[in-house]
């Protein structure tokens, strides 16, 4: 497994992210997390549509709450686009947020059994089980076409910049 030092801070202190660094121009590995009613949802599932993957550490987070909000607000604008937020969050807090916060464009998964996304697209940071922030833009055909890792959990990424990589497709 590889490991990658030097990329992210939480509160300040280092974290190791497992798994390979994802990077435009890669064809997105596929991966299978868990729906909010435990099924699992596979990036197949997003058919040839474009995706932005939205990666968060917990929806119970302010900045990680105001990202998966500001998604699904602009989900409702794009065509032939799928809205995918990634953390470990058991998949029962996960319902609970998007029906407290009337989710309902974005699709929410859950890492916390297999972290088969975070590994597989380098999101893991391992002293603390948890996804970094990020976020990770794909074409019809899976290949990625904009990469964000963010070097600290307290900030916002960039969200113009994923929304005009999806409106340069």
């Amino acid at each position: 497994m590889e490991k990658r030092k030097g990329i992210v801070t939480m509160g300040g202190n280092p974290m190791t992210l497992l798994g390979k660094e994802t990077k435009v121009g890669d064809i997105a590995p596929d991966f299978t997390a868990l729906k909010s009613d435990l099924s699992p949802y596979s990036l197949k599932d997003a058919g040839d549509n474009i995706k932005i993957i939205s990666v968060v550490t917990s929806l119970d987070t302010g900045i990680c709450e105001m990202q998966t909000i500001k998604f699904n607000e602009e989900a409702a604008e794009l065509d032939n686009v799928v809205v995918i937020t990634l953390s470990v969050d058991l998949p029962f807090a996960q319902k609970r947020f998007c029906s407290s916060n009337s989710i309902d464009k974005v699709i929410t998964l859950s890492d916390h059994r297999d972290l088969d996304f975070g590994l597989k697209y380098g999101f893991v940071m391992e002293e603390v089980r948890l996804l970094s922030r990020g976020i990770v833009v794909l074409d019809k055909n899976n290949k990625v076409v904009y990469v964000e890792y963010l070097d600290q959990i307290g900030k916002h990424p960039d969200y113009d910049k994923a929304l005009e990589a999806v409106k340069n497709i």
